[in-house]
């Protein structure tokens, strides 16, 4: 995992009063950056926005862009089951598991 995405997972941890007290020396330090300092305002903008009683205007055509960008996303491999057989494994056991 990045270090950004590592980073924003522990502030957003912390915005939830969710952190680890293991990784508050991390958060500390990320948010003594610009992006995590932007991370935090933004975070707590979104709980802000969620709490409110109402919904805000949204700009024209944002359900077209979101089907849009959300069809652009790549698609995970779905897990199996047991009953799947190769499926089942995870990709480096699938990988080194002689073929039969």
């Amino acid at each position: 995992m990045d270090t950004h995405k590592k980073n924003r997972e522990h502030i957003s941890a912390l915005c939830d009063d969710a952190l680890p007290k293991d990784d508050l020396e991390l958060a500390g330090a990320a948010l003594r950056t610009a992006d995590g300092s932007y991370a935090w305002e933004v975070y707590h903008l979104i709980g802000d926005m969620l709490r409110t009683a109402g919904t805000p205007p949204l700009s024209g055509g944002f359900s077209a862009r979101l089907a849009a960008r959300l069809a652009a996303e790549p698609m995970h491999p779905r897990r199996g089951t047991a009953n799947e057989g190769e499926l089942a494994k995870p990709m480096a056991l699938a990988a080194s598991s002689p073929s039969t």
